[in-house]
């Protein structure tokens, strides 16, 4: 039962398979064909699942992306258990530097009872991978995960194993990056450390990072980190930066004391260090290639063929040679002429290009700093005239509230005038009324 038989079944049952059941269904490589994207809207996923992104195999050569749905953290503990669970779970966050035989041994007994592992890597992490794991029933999957949910990879380290059960498992597209060998072909019916059937090994099937498979007893064998077949490592090297401004472009180390720098074209840490030290032989971290500051050339003789990748000697030296290069022509070898003058054009493109680089990154920073200045100006005016406009109305306000100030009083007089006459006329009533009473 491959992953994606175990993942698609909605119906699987948690009896154990018999061992003619196992071996039919034993067909794990390659990955399942490419579905259309109707195919792939898997009803029994339902919107409570976690879906998490992943991809498999070997970035040089070919890439798988899928998803997997598992159930949510809260869906599953050790006396309650997803109800319609089935006998297939990932066991999400291993630190690189455990290799595929430290998994098994982690895993111990309980390798005896999976039908097939499959590492693959998750979108974003690239300091663990995670494991798909098949068993052959439903006890041994939730022994597995009552025993290592929540468990320490390791005493020493603070790397917790945490498990989860996977509702489907699907393939959503694959991206070829170069023409595969056939050593490094999917199709690969047997072991390639033992070369017995895949089928014939009842402890298991793991098939590594890089999609190629094996049995799980052989591949416990293997100590190192990297695949037997291919040698892809799944523990990437960090990737080197210059030691001054960080970049990761063009950098040169110091075969003398280590020292890492980026090139000329970019900041020229790695000039100014041997300015600093004399330090003459730099190397340059892409091509590997070894240049020499006093002479301003390479140092190496032998460079790869860009016809036929062959080692090609470079200048070498002929006593009847009158090229000022040095370049030996009485041979009358074509491939080594064309070979040094594709090295000559590639070294001269390169520089011109870098130099180009160069010469546009300070005209934009130029432009830029034009584009600055001229904002900072009509921010100043704007912020001038803004201010002129808000005291000639202000000036407006003072006139027009010294004015409103002006009429108030004149009101205020007329107001008390007014009052004045009132109390006079009411008196001149009351003495009129008084003498026509008398």
């Amino acid at each position: 039962m491959s992953i994606t038989d175990a993942a698609a079944d909605a119906d699987a049952d948690a009896a154990a398979p018999s061992a003619a059941e196992v071996a039919s269904h034993h067909h794990l490589l390659p990955p399942p064909p490419l579905a259309s994207p109707v195919d792939l809207m898997d009803p029994s996923p339902s919107s409570t699942t976690r879906a998490v992104p992943f991809s498999s195999g070997n970035p040089r050569i070919e890439e798988t992306h899928g998803i997997m749905h598992l159930y949510p953290e809260d869906a599953a503990s050790r006396s309650h258990l997803p109800v319609g669970r089935k006998p297939l779970v990932c066991v999400l966050a291993v630190p690189n530097h455990m290799t595929y035989a430290d998994f098994c041994r982690f895993c111990g007994s309980f390798v005896q009872h999976m039908l097939e592992m499959r590492i693959v890597r998750n979108d974003g992490a690239e300091d663990h991978y995670s494991v798909l794991i098949t068993f052959d029933d439903q006890s041994s999957t939730d022994s597995f995960y009552k025993h290592f949910n929540g468990k320490r990879f390791s005493s020493l380290e603070g790397d917790i194993c945490g498990v989860c059960y996977v509702v489907d498992v699907q393939y959503t597209g694959s991206i070829e990056h170069s023409q595969c060998s056939i050593s490094s072909s999917a199709e690969q019916p047997n072991c390639p450390v033992c070369l017995e059937r895949l089928e014939q090994d009842y402890g298991g099937i793991l098939t590594t990072i890089c999609n190629h498979s094996f049995h799980s007893s052989c591949i416990s064998k293997w100590t190192d980190s990297s695949c037997p077949v291919c040698r892809y490592c799944q523990q990437q090297p960090e990737k080197s930066t210059c030691s001054v401004c960080g970049t990761s472009e063009n950098l040169w180390i110091c075969v003398i004391c280590g020292f890492v720098g980026c090139g000329r074209y970019i900041e020229g840490h790695a000039i100014t260090h041997w300015r600093e030290t004399q330090h003459c032989y730099s190397l340059e971290l892409e091509t590997q290639r070894v240049w020499d500051y006093v002479g301003d050339n390479y140092v190496h003789r032998l460079i790869q063929s860009k016809t036929d990748g062959k080692l090609v000697e470079l200048n070498s030296h002929c006593v009847q040679c009158d090229d000022v290069f040095g370049t030996c022509t009485c041979s009358g070898d074509s491939g080594i002429s064309d070979a040094l003058f594709n090295s000559k054009v590639e070294a001269i493109l390169a520089e011109y290009n870098d130099l180009l680089t160069s010469q546009l990154e300070n005209q934009r920073k130029y432009f830029e700093s034009l584009l600055l200045e001229v904002k900072e100006e009509n921010e100043k005016e704007i912020s001038e005239a803004a201010e002129k406009a808000v005291n000639i109305k202000l000036q407006k306000l003072q006139m027009k509230l010294a004015k409103c100030v002006e009429e108030k009083k004149f009101l205020d007089d007329i107001n008390e005038n007014l009052l004045k006459n009132q109390e006079m006329w009411k008196a001149k009533i009351l003495q009129i009324e008084e003498r026509v009473r008398c």
